[in-house]
């Protein structure tokens, strides 16, 4: 039997997150006992300057005896992040075609201001 067969045969469950250049793989797999464990694999996208683009893996194997510390622990360490930090993305900031929203918002709030040509201009003389 072919190694990809194999590979698809022991996959038995499957969710992707897609997250800018990375990709995220959450897998469940059976060993050869037919007992599980989960394989969370980062792919990430680098682009070259003519144009080509290649892959970096990184795969972290997960046993079901440490599921439970896993997990634990996962919750402690980003409760601690979002507690300390907020929700927001601060690297965003750095990207070129970053924009926050509320520079839109102003540039709404701008755009509605109605301009000086609508003015009539007045002398006190006239009043």
């Amino acid at each position: 039997m072919r190694e990809n067969d194999m590979l698809e045969k022991e996959e038995i469950f499957s969710k992707v997150l897609r997250a800018g250049r990375r990709t995220y793989f959450f897998d469940v797999r059976a060993t050869k006992a037919d007992d599980y464990y989960i394989t969370i694999t980062e792919s990430k996208k680098f682009t070259e300057a003519d144009g080509s683009f290649h892959f970096k893996k990184h795969k972290i194997y997960l046993y079901k005896e440490d599921f439970a510390a896993f997990a634990e622990i996962l919750e402690e360490m980003t409760s601690y992040v979002l507690n300390h930090k907020g929700e927001e993305v601060i690297s965003e900031r750095h990207q070129k075609d970053f924009k926050k929203e509320y520079d839109s918002e102003k540039t709404i709030e701008e755009s509605e201001l109605p301009s000086t040509s609508s003015f009539t201009d007045i002398e006190f003389d006239d009043i």
